[in-house]
């Protein structure tokens, strides 16, 4: 890739809306090219007054490859945890926490549990995505409980999902907050709170499942809840609602 080919690359990235497909598609194409180069640019942005520039920085620094192999990841990691000593804007700590989250270096979690209690949903929301990338690790674990009971929908959503989805770390407190999450008003919510529980085996869920496994037609992650607390394959089998429901009914016999 020639140096102009990456200038207007990054140009791009400041196209539009921040969620611009356009935009977006600059910043995979850059992450998936990961030179010298482009890193050096990137990590020229981070210094930048201008705060889209800062956010596309963190977008790109945090997935650079060449070949499907990462490149960059420590020095990656050292401009976007230097990057918050001074961050404000809530969209940028929203790239760089969850930027922290992809380059899977453990030494974040205590970083971004800063941002735990951020009067933004943004910024927590974005907690709640990286720590789910350490969901094993006992300290994001416990941010993760704590963000099951968040205010927004969306966060409680990828606290669930982190906590009982993505990891498989077990705990009394960790089936409770589960449990809890059975009945919450979001269907995005207990639907990943049954996933987890499903996981773990807890027979609390059945009388829930069953519930949920009234409806005619059967949902992708209701499925997923009922297989894996069947002790089936991760993929589930493509049966009816009433052949789970049936399997699922014979637990309880």
């Amino acid at each position: 890739m020639t140096t102009a080919e990456v200038e207007a690359l990054f140009a791009r990235t400041l196209a539009g809306d921040y969620e611009a497909e356009d935009a977006w598609d600059a910043v995979r194409a850059l992450r998936l090219n990961g030179s010298r180069e482009i890193f050096e640019h990137a990590a020229a942005w981070c210094l930048a007054e201008d705060q889209r520039k800062r956010g596309r920085a963190a977008d790109v620094l945090c997935q650079l490859q060449a070949s499907g192999d990462r490149k960059f990841c420590d020095e990656s990691y050292t401009l976007l945890a230097k990057m918050l000593e001074k961050e404000q804007d809530p969209n940028v700590l929203d790239a760089i926490l969850v930027g922290l989250g992809h380059l899977d270096n453990p030494t974040a979690v205590p970083l971004i549990l800063r941002y735990l209690d951020h009067p933004d949903r943004l910024v927590r929301f974005a907690v709640a995505v990286a720590l789910g990338h350490f969901s094993n690790d006992a300290q994001s674990a416990g941010g993760l409980l704590k963000l099951t009971s968040d205010p927004e929908d969306e966060v409680r959503d990828w606290a669930v999902f982190g906590l009982g989805v993505m990891g498989d770390a077990d705990s009394p407190e960790i089936r409770e907050a589960l449990l809890r999450c059975l009945n919450d008003e979001d269907d995005d919510v207990r639907e990943e709170a049954a996933v987890g529980l499903g996981m773990r085996r807890d027979p609390r869920l059945i009388p829930v499942l069953l519930t949920m496994l009234e409806a005619p037609s059967i949902k992708v992650r209701v499925a997923e809840a009922a297989a894996a607390l069947l002790g089936m394959d991760k993929d589930p089998p493509e049966w009816t609602a009433a052949d789970y429901r049936a399997a699922v009914a014979k637990i309880e016999e």
